[in-house]
């Protein structure tokens, strides 16, 4: 298999060879490839092929698959990012429509475990449900068990989407909606089930600042000796939802995720901008902000072996870079597959080179 290396402005080196020994950085001074929508798993063949002669673009966009957490993170990817939906009363999604569009599929959680109330895991209701883990207190106990088992890890950015937008055609389920108390039910159960221990909080890197926008302005990230065996989650989330998960949390006091949240507000540390051409990125990264941008995206970089925004985005200085492709397809001939130097995941940003 090819791995194609990212090509820097600057000398690239494996893993943080830009840094001496005896030099501790801050996490926004790294940077690392993670997946993107980490737990999903390929739809089945005879429900993909009913979708794909109904609507062969956006087929096209969700052919994709990944592996296993454990094994992304084992491989040295430091980014997962997952989907969740609410369910409150349990069952809303244990039953996806899709199997009943296209025979043949195999059977679907045979342990009952979508009938219970609680967060799920999937990507759209109904067509592309299936997980590696389904539900959102599962896909924690297995972050959980990694982490101690790999006690000394890198810090694992969490890119979490609230997902509660309706799919605009008949027959399929519609969402429970992100309220106040439902995204306090969400921050309680990644407290209990990864422990406040392996977590990166945004009170802590706010520490005695006036706010968290202030705190990150002054450099005020965790070092990288700190934040070994944790876990630092955002919110990816705009407009209402966003003020939602803020309200009554100024500067996201009390709050366990960070939010994607606009230069010159209270709340602002971390960013996510999609586009890695986006030519601002290097100037927040400078100033502190930590940003998430993409290497590729509805599967197309991937088929046309497309490097650009790849390179892009690690010369941009973002640094959390996702990717469908740390390995190569499996639904297509392509050769893309991405990775810093020597296959690694991770190394010094290059925009803090000294």
């Amino acid at each position: 298999m090819r791995i194609i290396s990212c090509i820097s402005l600057l000398l690239v080196l494996p893993a943080i060879a830009f840094i001496t020994v005896n030099e501790d950085p801050t996490i926004n001074q790294i940077q690392v490839i993670g997946s993107h929508n980490s737990y999903k798993q390929a739809i089945d063949p005879a429900l993909f092929t009913m979708f794909k002669k109904k609507d062969s673009v956006s087929a096209s966009k969700i052919d994709y698959e990944h592996i296993s957490m454990p094994e992304q993170l084992n491989m040295g990817l430091r980014n997962l990012e997952i989907d969740v939906y609410a369910d409150s009363a349990g069952g809303r999604y244990a039953h996806p429509k899709g199997l009943d569009w296209a025979k043949d599929q195999p059977a679907f959680d045979a342990s009952g475990e979508m009938k219970k109330p609680g967060f799920k895991v999937l990507h759209i209701p109904d067509l592309d449900f299936r997980s590696s883990v389904p539900t959102f207190v599962r896909a924690l106990k297995v972050l959980r068990t990694w982490s101690e088992a790999h006690a000394d890890h890198t810090p694992v950015f969490i890119t979490l989407e609230a997902k509660d937008d309706s799919i605009k055609k008949p027959g399929f389920t519609s969402p429970e909606l992100f309220t106040p108390k439902v995204f306090d039910e969400l921050d309680k159960v990644i407290l209990e089930n990864l422990g406040k221990e392996h977590i990166i909080l945004p009170d802590e890197v706010r520490g005695k600042y006036s706010s968290l926008e202030d705190a990150v302005l002054h450099q005020h990230w965790p070092k990288l000796s700190q934040a070994k065996g944790k876990f630092i989650f955002v919110l990816d989330a705009s407009g209402k939802k966003r003020a939602t998960y803020i309200l009554n949390h100024p500067s996201l006091k009390g709050r366990v995720m960070f939010a994607n949240s606009d230069p010159g507000t209270p709340e602002a540390a971390f960013m996510i901008r999609n586009n890695p051409q986006d030519k601002q990125i290097p100037e927040l990264v400078k100033k502190g902000y930590i940003i998430r941008t993409r290497a590729d995206n509805d599967t197309q970089q991937a088929r046309k072996n497309d490097m650009a925004d790849f390179n892009a985005a690690c010369n941009s200085g973002a640094q959390v870079i996702t990717t469908d492709y740390y390995l190569k397809s499996t639904h297509f001939n392509s050769d893309y597959a991405v990775s810093f130097a020597g296959g690694k995941y991770y190394r010094a940003n290059p925009l803090f080179k000294k």
